[in-house]
């Protein structure tokens, strides 16, 4: 019991001092993120049928905004977008350059700032939504629907203007989205399982639903 009780308090410590943290030392920690989810980026399975590769980003996406909580996890998903679109190549095969985000996979890269301000704003707001079922739903909603809508509007617009004319829902789901659907799910649930493990259940920045939440909670 009192292992336990250690491991509960280390992590409300550790979540509380990564909320006090200062702007210096918070931006620190988004370029970290941002750093890994470009490592991330290099992950990949080509696809013969589809500009859009299999990577290993959405696994960091998820996370950041755990990790960072409101805002920051976005700030962090900006600055790879970023910096990316100024020319630092780590975007996936080590590309850079805003001819990137105006490619095929730009729309995801935009949907990956969606998803991390979605799960930092209920990480940090929410102490029910740090349980493993309420977290992967989150992540699930933010995966295939802040990440994949912005990343199928742009591909479409990108294949009508390779094309010369709009493709079909079915062709667009075949090349942006179903391939993908199982790698999805798994980094879903995995990234779900390691935010249910570091998350704290105690409030350490005044959660709406302190003191109340025990007694309806998801497991």
């Amino acid at each position: 019991m009192q292992i336990v009780a250690r491991v509960n308090q280390t992590k409300y410590e550790a979540f509380q001092w990564r909320y006090e943290l200062s702007i210096p030392n918070k931006l620190a920690l988004a370029i970290g993120i941002a750093g890994l989810t470009g490592l991330s980026a290099q992950m990949r399975i080509l696809l013969p049928w589809s500009p859009v590769p299999v990577t290993g980003q959405t696994f960091a996406v998820l996370l950041a905004g755990v990790l960072l909580g409101r805002r920051w996890g976005g700030i962090s998903l900006a600055i790879y977008a970023g910096l990316g679109a100024a020319g630092l190549p780590w975007f996936s095969s080590w590309s850079g350059g805003v001819g990137y985000l105006a490619g095929p996979t730009g729309g995801y890269i935009i949907g990956f700032i969606l998803a991390a301000l979605f799960l930092g704003y209920f990480t940090d707001t929410y102490i029910r939504s740090r349980s493993f079922f309420s977290m992967l739903v989150l992540m699930l909603f933010a995966n295939f629907v802040l990440i994949y809508v912005p990343g199928l509007f742009q591909l479409g617009l990108w294949l009508k203007a390779i094309k010369g004319e709009p493709v079909t829902f079915t062709t667009l789901l075949t090349m942006g989205a179903i391939p993908f659907i199982p790698g999805d799910i798994a980094k879903a649930v995995l990234a779900a399982a390691i935010a249910r493990g570091i998350t704290p259940k105690t409030a350490y920045n005044g959660e709406v639903d302190k003191g109340k939440w025990a007694s309806w909670r998801i497991p």
